[in-house]
């Protein structure tokens, strides 16, 4: 279960296309989080490799070496 408090305007237009479509709120919502969880999960994955490789914990892969290593053409 989840509760959201949304502002006043984003209520306004979530009722507003609820009632004209039918569905429900927690349908939007639901639609909402599922289409860009994936790419916040890639954001906060991408800021955290991007922490290591500016202190040095973290090492690059060339893209020719990579394709190499994994067989690919280039």
């Amino acid at each position: 279960m989840l509760a959201l408090r949304l502002p006043p305007d984003i209520e306004a237009r979530l009722d507003e296309l609820a009632r004209r479509t039918g569905r429900s709120k927690s349908f939007y919502a639901r639609e909402a989080i599922l289409e860009h969880l994936d790419d916040l999960e890639d954001i906060y994955l991408a800021e955290k490799r991007l922490e290591d490789l500016r202190r040095g914990d973290s090492d690059t892969v060339s893209l020719a070496d990579l394709l190499a290593r994994h067989g690919l053409p280039d």
